[in-house]
């Protein structure tokens, strides 16, 4: 299975921390550059999605640690060493192990989905 590639502390990571691709891009885009302040406007530039998608993604990210909100902007910078090391470990990771991530990510999102859709009611119900 490819996700043995994946230790399993980063597949927790992944499990708690990220449900999307963008999310994962998004973070590690702003790792990238951690003093710099990105506004929602550049990142969804960036990251070819909606400004509002993103605003949602990087306020997430907000209230996990992965970054801090400045006025109007976001930088990295993870609350605890512990995120901090998960996600350097991540970064190197997703450069290596490309399809095992995002077969995680997107598996993620496709199981809140049904998980969502259980409870969707229905006309025919």
């Amino acid at each position: 299975m490819a996700q043995a590639n994946v230790p399993r502390q980063s597949r927790r990571f992944i499990a708690k921390h990220i449900d999307s691709i963008a999310a994962l891009e998004a973070l590690l885009l702003l790792r990238a550059a951690p003093h710099e302040t990105w506004e929602v406007s550049r990142v969804a530039s960036r990251l070819y999605i909606t400004e509002t998608e993103t605003g949602q993604i990087l306020d997430r990210l907000c209230r996990d640690g992965l970054l801090v909100c400045i006025d109007k902007g976001y930088r990295y910078e993870c609350k605890t060493n512990e995120l901090q090391r998960a996600v350097d470990e991540l970064s190197g990771l997703y450069a290596r192990h490309l399809i095992p991530i995002t077969n995680m990510i997107h598996a993620k999102s496709h199981r809140i989905r049904e998980f969502a859709d259980a409870f969707r009611f229905r006309k025919d119900s």
